[in-house]
């Protein structure tokens, strides 16, 4: 039985945590009495953003757990995709309207430095890799 690396560990608590922070209140609008949170943007046309942070993270989560060199390197775009998402998110839900300003709150915050932290672990993964040696003719 193979024990998990640190990173790994790190990367399944962040995307815990980001899961759970999707279903926290991001936002709230006080003029119009609306609570918004990743699975419920009811009142407003940000659709569910946290669908996204689910399928991403799911992969980021798969590929952490292969221990390949091409797995690494496609954990790399997923983890982009998710950061980038995040900081999307991170804008239009604190974002002014018509004078209308809501106010962040605490899930929009885990979500963004969940995204950070896993992002984090897959630019530093512990993985060994094998040295070829190549014989020459000479």
């Amino acid at each position: 039985m193979k024990i998990l690396s640190r990173s790994q560990w790190l990367a399944l608590i962040a995307a815990i945590v980001l899961t759970i922070a999707c279903f926290m209140p991001w936002s709230q609008i006080p003029s119009m009495g609306l609570t918004l949170s990743g699975v419920d943007t009811t009142g407003t046309r940000y659709g569910k953003p946290a669908y996204n942070h689910f399928i991403v993270t799911g992969a980021v989560l798969v590929l952490t757990f292969i221990a390949r060199l091409w797995a690494k390197r496609l954990n790399l775009l997923f983890g982009v995709l998710n950061l980038a998402w995040a900081i999307r998110n991170f804008i239009l839900f604190g974002r002014c309207e018509a004078g209308d300003c809501p106010e962040r709150q605490l899930g929009l915050y885990l979500v963004l430095l969940a995204s950070i932290i896993l992002m984090l672990t897959i630019l530093f993964p512990k993985m060994e890799l094998k040295e070829e040696n190549a014989e020459t003719d000479s």
